[in-house]
């Protein structure tokens, strides 16, 4: 499909995603903001107040007395005064309360019609104003709810209007709300998310927050405790974000695979299989690369995935989508499983982080065949192997990747001086202290290995001589 055709597909996506998805329902901003709708605003003071004009007084009155097809002919006749009204009452008002009310009948009015987006772009087209100041602005506040209600209305001027987002505008509203994602305790998490979910349907703006680690925040938090309305918003990000091949390569190097597994394994709720099942079969069909693809099918095979996929099997799910991805994605893997080299499972073990005692490790004509590979691309798998003896905090990785520090070094002629060099030596001798028996242990044989090699190096020279 030509990503022109799969840019408009996802841009026509409903703006609530998944069968049954309540979340606007149920979400703090939306049950917040069924409060605010009751409110009484007392327009007359402002007015008398000097605060807002005549013109503004009368037409925010009308509109909030008219709805249907009488606040349609509104908005039809009146389009300029309505992006006046509204824009000056943000400005000249600041009441929390009545910037909370403004916001939340702003909202609603785009969402009745898409369209008047163009009410908005319009009026500050014609004004030669930055459309984007204002709501910008807002995210400044210091209350909550206006600062979601705003990212909600910027969204949908971003994903609905004629003209996109784009610069500093754009750089610093994605940054906004990658920072509203990893706020703890954020009670308006779910709005975050909604907004990145439009935003990311448009591909200019997902290959920009790629660029600003995006990739990396999302696996971050799909990798925590988090509820399923959260799992389920932020796999539909990955998902839409599948749809640029350039960046499943970003995601490999994020461990999504292993990380969506652990969901999969895990999910009692359909639409987060459902969603989780749709980015599996991208990271298979979109990219071009061969390798790539058969990279990803062993890393799922390694996530256990194939193992879920046939538990899947034995459910009946309305959903024909699910069946159709359950089947296709259990046809690729077992296809990828038949191709499968003892190197292939061994590489993509490592770049999963998540090493255990597969057979691999202790077959002796597994090392004497491919340790000279492990030098390959500069080095590329060594390097992930030190990297976990320095970050990785699960005594299984530590130990496995010991071991096969000093099985590289037995079986590599130069294998001492590479892991020197690396600063392997370094890692392996600070884990002889580690506080895990099994650490220690492999740590130990590790550091024999590679005083072993320096005795046979040495006997060897002196045969020589």
């Amino acid at each position: 499909m030509p990503d022109s055709k799969i840019n408009s597909m996802l841009m026509k996506l409903p703006d609530e995603t998944g069968k049954g998805d309540v979340m606007a329902a149920t979400s703090v901003l939306q049950q917040r903001a069924n409060e605010i709708r009751n409110n009484s605003i007392n327009w007359q003071s402002y007015l008398q107040s000097q605060m807002i004009g005549d013109d503004d007084y009368r037409f925010v009155t009308e509109f909030l007395s008219s709805d249907g097809s009488k606040r349609d002919s509104l908005l039809q006749n009146q389009r300029t005064q309505c992006a006046k009204t509204f824009l000056s009452l943000l400005e000249h008002i600041s009441k929390d309360q009545t910037v909370q009310y403004i916001l939340t009948i702003m909202d609603d009015m785009l969402q009745e019609d898409m369209n008047r987006v163009e009410i908005i772009r319009e009026y500050s087209k014609k004004k030669r104003e930055n459309v984007w100041s204002p709501f910008l602005n807002l995210l400044n506040r210091p209350d909550n709810f206006i600062q979601n209600m705003t990212s909600r209305i910027i969204a949908k001027l971003a994903c609905w209007s004629r003209d996109p987002m784009e610069g500093s505008d754009l750089t610093f509203y994605l940054t906004w709300l990658k920072d509203q994602l990893q706020t703890p305790g954020n009670e308006y998490v779910q709005t975050t998310a909604r907004c990145l979910q439009m935003m990311l349907r448009d591909e200019k703006y997902r290959l920009v927050f790629a660029g600003m680690e995006g990739v990396s925040v999302l696996a971050n938090i799909l990798s925590g405790r988090i509820n399923f309305q959260i799992q389920y918003q932020l796999s539909f990000c990955l998902w839409v974000m599948t749809f640029s091949p350039q960046l499943v390569e970003q995601m490999n190097k994020h461990k999504i695979i292993p990380i969506l597994g652990d969901i999969l394994n895990d999910s009692v709720k359909d639409k987060v299989t459902r969603i989780i099942l749709a980015v599996f079969r991208n990271m298979i069909e979109k990219p071009e690369d061969a390798a790539m693809v058969k990279e990803n099918c062993v890393a799922m095979v390694q996530a256990k995935v194939l193992k879920q996929l046939s538990i899947l099997q034995q459910h009946k799910f309305d959903d024909e989508d699910i069946m159709a991805d359950i089947e296709f994605l259990t046809e690729k893997l077992q296809a990828s499983i038949q191709d499968l080299s003892s190197f292939d499972e061994y590489s993509t073990e490592i770049k999963s982080g998540r090493l255990e005692w597969s057979p691999v490790h202790k077959s002796e004509r597994f090392w004497r065949e491919n340790a000279n590979r492990l030098t390959e691309k500069n080095y590329e798998l060594l390097k992930m192997l030190v990297h976990l003896l320095e970050t990785s905090r699960d005594t299984l990785v530590l130990a496995v990747a010991s071991y096969d520090i000093g099985e590289f070094v037995r079986h590599y002629p130069r294998g001492k001086s590479i892991i020197e060099q690396l600063g392997g030596k370094q890692m392996v001798m600070q884990l002889l202290a580690h506080e895990d028996p099994n650490v220690r242990y492999e740590a130990l044989l590790a550091v024999q290995k590679l005083m072993v090699h320096n005795w046979f190096v040495y006997i060897k020279k002196k045969l020589l001589i």
